[in-house]
């Protein structure tokens, strides 16, 4: 098939590359044009294991296009996805703009009849705004074109996008018109081989609120498990064992239920947030849903507590060690990532700080921890070691499982280390003469 993907970000590069790997000529379109000069040259503009290389191969195969002009593409398209940003507004709720931007843009610039995808999460209601914007250019035009409006939800894990892209769990479509959820069928159809039960069709609000309760549905696994962290501190009980306890029931699974700092990233704050925007619209106030965010808002600062009380409210003089900086491993995605907060809130104590992060140290310098001082950036994970009076660990690399601990024990003034990741044995670590402080254990 012909595919246009409007919007180059995270959702809309891997959707398209993923979609022309299985043979579908697409062209991805973006309004920067600087971007689209990059990815022409084989430069991308996030980390994801695999893209980079998927990318290229897909350009020199001339199945992979990127381009400016949505006019030239629309002619000969027979999907439109809609795969641009849905920021979170100063309500909590998502904010359309620019979804609505581009459905405005479809409308004034199609000449056939089109199946438009929202790709991009939107709350429930999107596809009719969607539709009235396009059908409001068609008018403006005097055009009677007909179209349809069908909801795809992504459900992409940052880190291992491209296998669940290629090899999906589930795909949910919502879609009104049978005639699209076909084409919608046909499209998916090589990502599934022997089976199609795995692709879910449905109405277009059902699948719209799909992707909004399986973010907050692991949010809430995730808030569930560090607030129980927090009650086993306070009675002397180990939260990795309860973990291990409730995981084995397979009612529960293990899955989600690690304590830590918090959860972060683009989706799970944005999508618990946007989903009790929507309910109080409604009339409800979803009180599970607010609770979940309030917990983590909290657990993001629970490692920066256990450091003020061990050194004390004023940290002048002290300097920390950071190892990791992204909201999870296997991405340079720092959103709302707990070490945003909790370097800022040892930094505002009077402590220097000395980071590693294999991927996000660029994210941090240029954005996130931009105007935070006292932070240095080292190039590998042991220099940031150097003189520190203690180690942090806030995002649980493959590279920082397993370390040389006589190294850190060496490089650090003292052996003290935080790990908000629960990532070492705390047995192990007392044997090795640490002073080891984790997530829900005394």
């Amino acid at each position: 098939m012909n595919l246009t993907v409007i919007g180059t970000g995270y959702v809309g590069l891997v959707s398209g590359t993923c979609f022309a790997e299985m043979g579908n000529k697409v062209h991805c379109i973006d309004i920067d044009q600087q971007k689209i000069d990059h990815l022409k040259n084989g430069v991308i503009p996030i980390y994801e294991p695999g893209l980079e290389a998927m990318v290229k191969r897909n350009v020199e195969n001339n199945s992979l296009h990127f381009s400016t002009d949505i006019a030239a593409q629309l002619p000969t398209t027979d999907v439109a996805f809609i795969a641009v940003g849905t920021p979170m507004g100063e309500d909590g709720a998502a904010d359309l703009q620019y979804v609505l931007q581009v459905a405005k843009s479809i409308g004034t610039h199609m000449t056939k009849p089109l199946i438009i995808v929202d790709k991009s999460t939107v709350p429930v209601g999107t596809a009719d705004k969607v539709r009235n914007a396009i059908q409001e250019a068609l008018d403006l035009r005097g055009e009677n074109i007909s179209f349809s409006v069908v909801s795809n939800p992504e459900f992409l894990k940052e880190g291992d996008a491209i296998a669940d892209f290629m090899k999906p769990d589930r795909v949910v479509i919502g879609a009104e018109d049978p005639e699209a959820c076909e084409v919608m069928r046909k499209l998916y159809m090589p990502f599934f081989r022997s089976s199609m039960d795995r692709l879910i069709t449905m109405d277009v609000r059902s699948a719209e609120m799909t992707k909004y309760v399986a973010n907050a549905m692991l949010a809430t696994k995730i808030s569930f498990m560090n607030e129980v962290a927090n009650i086993c501190e306070l009675v002397g009980a180990d939260v990795n064992k309860v973990r291990i306890g409730i995981g084995s029931d397979s009612r529960i699974g293990y899955s989600f239920i690690y304590p830590g700092s918090g959860y972060g990233g683009s989706c799970f704050p944005k999508d618990v947030k946007a989903l009790r925007k929507t309910a109080l619209e409604n009339g409800y106030d979803a009180r599970l849903i607010g609770a979940v965010e309030a917990v983590n808002e909290s657990q993001k600062m629970v490692i920066a507590k256990k450091v003020v009380a061990r050194f004390g409210a004023d940290l002048s003089g002290k300097t920390f060690a950071v190892w990791g900086l992204a909201f999870k491993p296997e991405t340079d995605d720092m959103r709302e990532a707990p070490a945003i907060y909790i370097i800022k809130d040892l930094v505002k104590r009077g402590a220097k700080i000395q980071a590693f992060d294999p991927k996000a140290m660029e994210e941090a310098q240029h954005y996130y921890l931009k105007d935070t001082p006292n932070v240095r950036y080292t190039t590998n994970k042991y220099e940031a070691l150097e003189n520190a009076h203690a180690m942090i660990l806030l995002t649980e690399w493959k590279t920082f499982r397993a370390p040389d601990f006589d190294a850190i024990k060496t490089a650090l003034q003292d052996p003290i280390v935080f790990d908000g990741r629960n990532q070492y044995s705390d047995i192990e670590m007392q044997k090795r003469g640490f002073e080891y402080y984790q997530i829900g254990k005394k």
